[in-house]
């Protein structure tokens, strides 16, 4: 057998692309990134965030297309709620309610909303946005899965590098790497929840590395994948004996 022909084999076996395989693979992940986003329909989470020697629990619903109910626990016990028209806060410590008046262009209210509820939401429940240029992929292999692919987002002129690294074929989220400079940091999963009815798999415990340290983590006690969450769990309604106002849905800043 000629070397060529071994050679190629020898990727086949190993499931290494060829050269000129990493556009076909970007492609192929994105298109498989896009299909698990539609098998996920909604979910409810419960859980901690811990970072030092604070810890705050957290609860979250999520249902497609945008309706989005995100509480706080002690010491701030505060809710948020977006129902795909109005955007509600109650804050139990001060007994108020306010109804945001919406006066942004779609693009900025995806922008405020994203800002609000992102904290609410670990990575891996949702695809990675991904910009149309400035991303690579590779084929790689991960403690969580024999088989994974790295993407790398490096936007032009910048020295920021993130990587999204997610088991193949069915991109789940494993780690997500961050270079600045000489800076370094990692999200890492350390534990996962499986749906063989969805072909997925979920965070359940997330750490944040700065280098070698541990900064953070996120252990999700309760998961729900695609329950029914009637239209009415995204309105809040003032409980009695709130004090009830507006406010403006600013695009300077997240409410």
């Amino acid at each position: 057998m000629s070397a060529r022909p071994l050679l190629l084999s020898l990727l086949v076996l190993t499931g290494c692309p060829k050269g000129d395989d990493a556009p076909s693979l970007l492609a192929g992940a994105r298109q498989r990134l896009a299909a698990r986003e539609g098998r996920l329909t909604s979910y409810v989470l419960e859980g901690t965030a811990q970072e030092g020697t604070q810890t705050m629990g957290f609860q979250f619903a999520w249902r497609a297309p945008q309706k989005m109910l995100g509480t706080l626990g002690a010491p701030t016990p505060r809710t948020w709620a977006w129902d795909g028209t109005h955007l509600f806060e109650r804050d139990d410590a001060a007994r108020t309610f306010f109804t945001y008046q919406d006066t942004l262009t779609p693009e900025r209210r995806v922008g405020v909303l994203t800002a609000l509820f992102s904290p609410f939401t670990p990575e891996g429940f949702r695809a990675p946005l991904l910009p149309g240029e400035g991303v690579s992929a590779r084929r790689a292999t991960h403690a969580l899965a024999p088989e994974a692919v790295e993407l790398t987002v490096k936007p032009a002129g910048s020295d920021v590098e993130v990587t999204y690294v997610m088991r193949w074929p069915s991109m789940d989220f494993l780690a997500k790497r961050m270079r600045s400079g000489a800076d370094t940091s990692e999200l890492r999963v350390e534990e996962e929840q499986c749906e063989a009815r969805l072909e997925l798999c979920v965070p359940r415990k997330l750490t944040q590395w700065a280098g070698a340290q541990l900064v953070a983590q996120t252990v999700i006690t309760r998961v729900e994948l695609n329950p029914t969450l009637p239209a009415e769990t995204f309105t809040l309604t003032a409980p009695k004996g709130y004090d009830v106002g507006m406010k403006t849905f600013a695009a300077e800043q997240a409410p």
